[in-house]
């Protein structure tokens, strides 16, 4: 195994383990995570990839194969938020949230490779975060569960990098198994996994990374949960998941005082959890082409109340759904990244052409596309 060989060339000797966690793509819900509403993601094929051993001196060694640079190295006693930065600050968080939740975790050797493409709103970082809290869990006998695994990976995102993310990357990464899509309750963590076998019903689901990242989005993410927060607050609730899409006018009624934006965020995590349950609904009773039309309606209410995508993710949903698709949206946080594009088998390629087509035609760079298979969540490889 080639991580293991190169883990023996860094640090002279073979690792203990090898672990692997995949990326993720969210076929709905979004921005609901951290309302402790509903999601339905599903485990890429692309990994990111950890061979570990164990230390015992309380030194910590990083290192990835796809970052310039050497290893980075730290003491665990000393690492708190903000004493690790960079890429490295997702695998030294995990370290710290578990040393912090009181588990006897000392210094490890880690090196780190990923095939899941950052930037594209696949959760990169998730990936990282739950392959070093696996192999960690395994190599120090920690019997943590999956969900535990993901709750102290997303709290290393939290608390250790600054990213306020939901609990959905990390559960979908650790918990999703092949074949299927991961229905979470982020509210008590709950999950079902719902067959999704989409080619044998003659279907295809296409991810296109439009490779673009836009500054906006940086904070733009916080703010929307800072404006998620202040709807809940004023109507009285402890989350947005609290209100139903049936109460939905109500609750605007009484947000007339509130600023227009919460207005808006209040709008779209209602109706996007309304959105899950009817793309559950239809996918339990065998009628999975017409969630592309939800899959429209998510991305209209992403693009017009929360605000978070932008003119490439449009063109995606534009040109998809012009040149044949069921159905097509953004996906992840927005303001670049990738839209899902919900598609008859035989049309797959077709509407790939025409996407690429028109991102050429509007002067933007190659977007890469591929078919999302679902696929195995962590586990350990080697």
């Amino acid at each position: 195994m080639r991580i293991a060989a190169e883990f023996e060339a860094l640090y002279g000797a073979r690792p203990e383990g090898v672990w692997a966690a995949p990326g993720r793509v969210n076929l709905i819900g979004e921005y609901t995570d951290f309302n402790e509403g509903f999601v339905l993601p599903l485990a890429l094929p692309h990994t990111a990839v950890a061979a570990v051993s164990r230390r015992d001196d309380g030194v910590l060694r990083l290192h990835s194969r796809d970052i310039e640079g050497g290893v980075v190295q730290a003491e665990v006693d000393a690492l708190a938020p903000g004493s690790v930065s960079g890429w490295a600050a997702y695998p030294a968080g995990v370290v710290w949230a578990l040393r912090d939740a009181g588990h006897a975790v000392g210094g490890a050797d880690i090196h780190l490779a990923s095939t899941v493409p950052t930037g594209a709103g696949l959760s990169s970082s998730a990936a990282l975060e739950v392959v070093t809290a696996l192999a960690l869990d395994e190599l120090y006998g920690l019997g943590l569960g999956r969900p535990g695994l993901a709750v102290l990976a997303q709290r290393a995102e939290n608390a250790f990098v600054g990213v306020p993310c939901g609990v959905m990357d990390q559960m979908a990464s650790a918990c999703a198994t092949e074949g299927h899509a991961l229905f979470l309750d982020t509210r008590d963590l709950s999950f079902r996994q719902v067959p999704f076998d989409l080619a044998a019903d003659g279907l295809r689901l296409l991810v296109v990374d439009t490779r673009v990242k836009h500054a906006l989005g940086d904070g733009a993410y916080a703010e929307r949960r800072a404006g998620c927060e202040a709807g809940a607050r004023a109507l009285g609730v402890r989350t947005l998941r609290d209100v139903s899409l049936t109460r939905l006018d109500d609750a605007l009624r009484k947000l007339e005082g509130e600023t227009e934006a919460v207005r808006r965020c209040v709008r779209h995590v209602v109706t996007d959890n309304d959105r899950v349950a009817r793309v559950i609904a239809l996918l339990d009773g065998g009628d999975p082409r017409a969630v592309g039309a939800l899959l429209v309606e998510g991305h209209t209410s992403l693009r017009d109340d929360l605000r978070v995508s932008c003119p490439e993710l449009d063109l995606v949903v534009e040109t998809a759904v012009g040149a044949g698709a069921l159905g097509a949206r953004m996906t992840g946080g927005g303001f670049g990244g990738s839209a899902v594009v919900l598609v008859e088998s035989e049309r797959a390629d077709a509407v790939a052409a025409a996407v690429t087509g028109a991102f050429a035609a509007a002067g933007y760079g190659v977007p890469g596309v591929f078919a999302a298979v679902p696929a195995a969540g962590a586990r350990r490889v080697g």
